[in-house]
């Protein structure tokens, strides 16, 4: 066993700006002597800095598994195993998180415990799908690895082309700015659809994302092939005393820099009294004015969920945000959690008969269209569904009447 650290020059400039890096962490783990974890990063700290060197990467994937699953452990075997044996193996288990990453810090002692005694140490909380990813573990250590985490309560997450893991915010369990169980809907969708994240056999990855209102905690919108997004379709609550003592606080010029002229369709005005007017009908729920005067203002009282579908980072054509689905639905008793389960499956199976292999569900909807996509689900035409909102040319009519009698009242007045 080697005593002391590689050699890493390139490495070490990456310690030398202002914010903390990765590898001083590497080599904090690496210096436990003791622990099986500490050859393990000596390794990984060499071949990186021969990476940096050689300006390429020396993973190669293969098949490591546990008994009974068919993902969640990403296998990577190194390329230059010779030069750096520790290294050899650095497989990682990907394991699901509890919705809206609730832990304790007895969970989290004992997990690091677990990784310590059986992998490099190395955890990341969270990967971008949400799993939490213990990094770095022979392959004679997967299997003793995965029987304790199973033992703590927790699974398996989601890899290759199945279901991925899901991932929630805290919704109301810490939020109030949530309009709907968020957790709850995370569970419901995980515990239904368990086999095809353990067992691959669709066309490509699917994920399931969950954020309770337009802030968008979860990263759904432009990361998840189904965002579920909380939403009112009410008149947004205004507070207009706490309205005023806002203006008071930042000033009224503030005050209209900061929300009046930030809402993206002008949907807010200031009285001369610092009361707030709100155009609800042209309101678009993006949350800016209540982040800012989270007293004053609050999500409406009829609440729910808006359903995209399609985000996703570059793959076949680019970058996409979520295409609206279901503008509006309720999510408060156990049917409505249910329906929207069914409309899951339903669009799981609709994935899995049309979409081409290594396409995602965005990028089958570019293709097919998404009047075909609607067709197929049995979800009707919505005007909501649109992807750039107000840049129309038309306008509404409703009303013009009374303001043509205004307009001519004022004419009459300016006359006399």
């Amino acid at each position: 066993m080697s005593k002391k650290l590689p050699s890493t020059p390139m490495l070490d400039e990456l310690e030398k700006g202002p914010w903390p890096s990765f590898v001083t962490g590497l080599k904090r783990l690496a210096k436990s002597e003791g622990k099986p974890n500490a050859e393990i990063m000596k390794g990984l700290l060499g071949q990186l800095e021969h990476s940096y060197q050689t300006r390429k990467g020396y993973w190669k994937g293969g098949t490591v598994g546990v008994f009974g699953y068919g993902a969640g452990v990403i296998a990577r075997f190194s390329e230059v195993a010779s030069q750096f044996p520790e290294s050899s193996e650095f497989h990682t288990l990907r394991i699901m998180p509890a919705p809206g990453f609730f832990y304790d810090t007895k969970t989290l002692r004992e997990m690091c415990d677990i990784w310590e005694e059986h992998g490099s140490g190395l955890i990341a909380l969270h990967g971008q799908s949400g799993d939490i990813m213990f990094q770095g573990c022979r392959t004679e250590q997967v299997q003793p690895a995965w029987d304790k985490l199973n033992g703590m309560g927790f699974d398996m997450g989601g890899a290759g082309a199945g279901v991925r893991t899901a991932a929630s915010c805290v919704g109301p369990a810490r939020c109030e700015q949530a309009c709907y169980d968020t957790l709850t809907a995370h569970k419901s969708i995980i515990n239904s659809f368990t086999d095809d994240i353990h067992r691959p056999s669709l066309p490509y990855k699917m994920k399931f994302k969950f954020s309770g209102c337009a802030n968008d905690c979860a990263n759904a919108t432009q990361r998840a092939d189904v965002a579920v997004l909380g939403t009112w379709r009410d008149d947004m609550q205004v507070d207009q005393t706490e309205v005023k003592a806002k203006v008071k606080q930042l000033g009224r010029k503030e005050f209209i820099n900061q929300v009046i002229r930030m809402c993206p369709t002008q949907a807010l005005g200031l009285n001369d009294d610092d009361t707030l007017d709100v155009d609800n009908k042209s309101c678009v729920r993006c949350m800016h004015c209540i982040n800012v005067c989270t007293k004053a203002l609050k999500p409406g009282k009829d609440r729910g969920i808006a359903i995209l579908v399609g985000g996703k980072r570059t793959l076949k054509i680019g970058d996409l945000m979520g295409t609206v689905l279901v503008p509006f639905m309720k999510m408060e008793t156990e049917e409505d959690f249910e329906k929207l389960v069914e409309l899951g499956h339903a669009m799981l199976d609709f994935f899995a008969d049309n979409a081409l292999e290594h396409e995602r569900t965005g990028e089958m909807i570019e293709r097919i269209g998404l009047a075909n996509y609607l067709e197929g689900l049995d979800l009707p035409l919505d005007v909501n569904m649109i992807s750039q909102p107000r840049t129309n040319s038309y306008v509404r009519t409703d009303g013009w009447d009374e303001e043509v009698r205004k307009w001519n009242e004022t004419k009459s007045s300016a006359a006399e």
